[in-house]
């Protein structure tokens, strides 16, 4: 091989130099340090000048171990080069040499490979010379987490209390944690802020690290956002990554308690449902709310009191108390609630009053109330009087009656009370209508009303013009009574209520004209008129039979009847005298001549008509007068 050849060349070489004293100038530049990102791949640059060139120049890489120690992982001599074996860098590196510059490549760099590295280099001659390059690996951290603390938070804690606690992993170099208070950066505080921090190194070499904040809270603190900055390093720059903001419940005492009616709305009157609220400015938990009616003492554990159909008595001071239990320490607060009321209206007289006619009637009508009123009479539902006093100069039968006092309140709609009085009016009796009555009918039966007003009570008693009493079904009236008699007619009569009290008496006369049975007198005396199959006339004297008048027929129809009944008789006696005339021309009854009736005359110049049997052909002739004569005698 030419190494060992050349060997004993080189020795005496070196020895001619050393002798002549003539030694090489060996000079290394190397940046301070180098940054790169974890799994990227690092360059490490060694600069360097040699008077001999590269042709006897050696090349060595090295680490600094934690003990201080190097511990070599390349060699490049001039005729051989090689990485160590055995080292973390044997597979991951390489050299690259150009001119006077050598590069060591380290490809995936790790956070362990944050080490110092050497570039040492050697010529034939004894010199060297080395430099040292600081190697820097980063990895971005995770994003920050934060957590509020679950439960409130008292602002009467004694010591600070945990707010929450932020959390980043797996960054390299070690991040750093700052809170953040509403956008103020928070820093200890001694009895006030406390900030603890962990650091864990995982197993790859990154870092890990929780902060944790406690603090003693204020009341504004409830409306105060918190969170978390990261601060951590990359190549030739710092980053910073803000967490979520949170919110913590702050437990704070009250300083003001109030109470009010939440229902109903204005105006409390008797009978309504009462409902109160209380609230405090405060919020802590462990704490009780009570409210009591200082006039009763009743009182509820509650922020909420309901009364139902409330009295005056329900009025008054209601108060409602605080109590934070933790050192039962009590701030109150109270309204006063008035419960308007209205009274039962008091009528004096009460019940009824009696007064003598023409005399003056005065009473009057008041309710106790906490507010305005309005008094109204009323009788028969109509207005009478306006004002608590009902006054009437002198007393008539029309006077009397029930009279209802309506007291109102105008403040508050539906509040109203009311009571009523009956007026009697003492005086003779008075019966409604005039003293004579006529009364004219079609029926046979009839229906007299009499109807009388005064006080006490008339007795009615109806009688006929023949001095006969009539059964009758007397009731009381508002102002009186009334009286219905029902009796059968024949004929025109005479009837007479009589109304009497302790003060007189009045007497009704009703003339009753029985219409119908003068109309069947006329229809008696009147003759029959009937015609036979053979035209032929008969004229009786019997007693005309009117038809019976149905009940169904409505009263105001009868008439009727009667008037079409008449007019049918007539115009039966019309046609019964144009078939005489025409019987007398004879154009009738199948006579073959004329003959003239005019000329025959009977012995007592009586009317005559033929009357037939339905046995017999023969005929016979009878004059007016019931006398019989022979045909011939025609």
């Amino acid at each position: 091989m030419a190494l060992p050849d050349t060997a004993p060349l080189l020795v005496g070489l070196l020895l001619i130099f050393h002798a002549l004293g003539a030694w090489a100038i060996v000079e290394v530049n190397m940046e301070d340090k180098v940054e790169v990102m974890a799994g990227d791949t690092a360059q490490i640059t060694c600069m360097f000048t040699t008077d001999e060139g590269l042709g006897g120049t050696t090349i060595q890489w090295f680490y600094v171990l934690p003990n201080k120690k190097r511990q070599r992982i390349y060699n490049k001599e001039p005729m051989h080069e090689a990485a160590e074996q055995n080292t973390p860098f044997t597979d991951r590196i390489s050299l690259n040499v150009t001119g006077t510059a050598a590069v060591l490549v380290i490809r995936d760099v790790g956070v362990k490979d944050n080490l110092e590295f050497i570039c040492v280099i050697k010529t034939i001659t004894p010199e060297e010379a080395e430099g040292r390059t600081k190697l820097q690996v980063f990895k971005s951290p995770t994003f920050p987490t934060i957590e509020a603390v679950e439960r409130g938070v008292s602002v009467n804690e004694e010591d600070p209390s945990k707010i929450g606690s932020c959390s980043v992993k797996n960054g390299y170099p070690k991040p750093n944690i700052t809170w953040y208070r509403n956008n103020m950066p928070l820093r200890i505080t001694p009895d006030e802020v406390d900030l603890k921090s962990s650091i864990t190194i995982e197993s790859s070499g990154l870092y890990s690290v929780q902060s944790e904040l406690r603090m003693k809270v204020k009341k504004e603190d409830k409306d105060a956002k918190f969170y978390c900055e990261v601060l951590y390093f990359v190549p030739g720059a710092t980053k910073m990554t803000e967490s979520q903001h949170i919110n913590i419940t702050v437990y704070y005492p009250p300083t003001e308690v109030n109470i009010w009616v939440e229902s109903p709305k204005g105006k409390i009157k008797e009978g309504d449902t009462l409902e109160l609220r209380c609230e405090n400015n405060g919020n802590y938990p462990s704490s009780i709310t009570t409210i009591k009616h200082q006039n009763s003492g009743s009182s509820v554990e509650n922020n909420k009191m309901v009364r139902t159909n409330v009295t005056r008595l329900d009025g008054g001071v209601y108060e409602c108390t605080f109590t934070e239990t933790d050192n039962f320490e009590e701030i109150s607060g109270s309204t006063k609630v008035l419960v308007n009321y209205l009274e039962s209206a008091v009528i004096t007289p009460k019940d009824s009053i009696t007064v003598m006619e023409e005399e003056e009637l005065k009473a009057s009508c008041n309710a106790l109330s906490s507010l305005q009123t309005d008094i109204t009479w009323f009788k028969n539902e109509k207005l009478v009087s306006k004002g608590n006093s009902l006054s009437v100069k002198s007393a008539t039968f029309e006077t009397a009656g029930m009279y209802k006092c309506v007291v109102t309140v105008p403040e508050m709609e539906g509040m109203k009370t009311s009571g009523t009085l009956q007026v009697n009016v003492k005086g003779s009796p008075q019966i409604l209508g005039p003293g004579v009555q006529e009364v004219e009918t079609y029926e046979t039966t009839v229906n007299l009303n009499c109807s009388a007003r005064g006080f006490p009570a008339p007795t009615i008693m109806w009688t006929t013009s023949d001095g006969k009493n009539l059964n009758a079904l007397q009731t009381e009236t508002e102002d009186g009574a009334q009286s219905v008699v029902t009796f059968k007619i024949t004929s025109s009569v005479k009837v007479f209520c009589n109304a009497s009290n302790d003060f007189g008496s009045k007497v009704v006369e009703f003339n009753i004209k029985a219409i119908l049975n003068t109309i069947l007198t006329t229809i008696t005396s009147m003759p029959t008129i009937s015609t036979t199959t053979r035209s032929t006339t008969t004229i009786s004297n019997d007693t005309v039979q009117t038809p019976t008048k149905s009940p169904n027929i409505k009263k105001e129809s009868k008439g009727f009847v009667i008037a079409i009944i008449i007019i049918a008789i007539l115009l039966l006696a019309i046609l019964g005298s144009v078939l005489y005339f025409l019987y007398k021309k004879g154009r009738i009854c199948g006579r073959s001549g004329k003959q003239d009736f005019s000329k025959r005359k009977s012995s007592k110049d009586n009317i005559v008509v033929e009357m037939k049997s339905d046995n017999t052909e023969e005929a016979i002739l009878l004059g007016v007068n019931g006398e019989k004569q022979q045909p011939n005698d025609q």
